[in-house]
């Protein structure tokens, strides 16, 4: 509405933070928090659920896996291929492929969930398993295809934090702090040095323990995500 309004430029200044009056213009640029910030906080509760769902849920083994991988898979390949195939001949578009490969399967669930016990269980199952697997594809697809002018002797840093969070991982620390902090000085490294910062979030999420070895009802990963 604001984007086709009277108000359509003032909408983009706010949006892309070069309004006049501001004293530090990427502080105020909403597009980078949404894109480079908010993003990120959602890559690590996606990297939480793959987590859980690797470790002991609808994707702990092969045969579990398979479907919903494949069908994640081709959910992403075939849109693809088709817009490829339709703007084969046109450079420019052919930069945006991705977006029909992220098939937000969130809205599907977001029906099932309001047919509550009128949708069978078994589909709910499939289709978050789905909804994960193609939530990797769409951080591994940002890591490969949309990340340029990458600063490598800032990128150096983020090793010694990930091999930290491996280590409090591997000795079962469960305090969300540490890793949150840590987490926080990762997207900073990563957004630094020019890899989209949604993988901070993402990697994080991967070190932070399933359960706690100590207290096997404790779920650490389900803490952090509430918080």
């Amino acid at each position: 509405l604001a984007a086709n309004s009277p108000f359509a430029a003032e909408y983009q200044q706010l949006f892309y933070g070069k309004l006049a009056w501001t004293p530090i213009p990427k502080l105020y640029d909403l597009h980078l928090w949404i894109n480079d910030g908010l993003m990120a906080i959602f890559f690590f509760l996606v990297g939480l659920e793959i987590k859980r769902e690797i470790v002991e849920g609808a994707l702990s083994s092969k045969a579990k896996a398979f479907l919903p991988a494949f069908a994640a898979v081709g959910g992403m390949v075939v849109p693809a291929a088709i817009f490829w195939f339709i703007n084969k001949d046109n450079p420019e578009m052919l930069s945006g492929w991705a977006i029909p490969a992220a098939t937000d399967i969130a809205f599907a669930l977001g029906v099932l969930a309001l047919l509550k016990s009128r949708a069978p269980v078994a589909l709910k199952v499939l289709l978050t398993a789905i909804a994960i697997i193609d939530d990797l594809g769409a951080v591994l697809i940002i890591a490969f295809f949309y990340t340029h002018d990458v600063h490598f002797q800032i990128l150096y840093l983020a090793p010694p934090l990930l091999l930290t969070m491996f280590i409090m991982n591997r000795r079962n620390v469960t305090s969300s702090f540490f890793y949150v902090v840590l987490g926080m000085l990762l997207w900073v490294i990563v957004l630094k040095s020019g890899v989209h910062a949604t993988l901070a979030g993402f990697l994080t999420a991967l070190f932070i323990p399933t359960r706690n070895v100590h207290d096997p009802e404790a779920h650490p990963a389900k803490e952090v995500e509430h918080a």
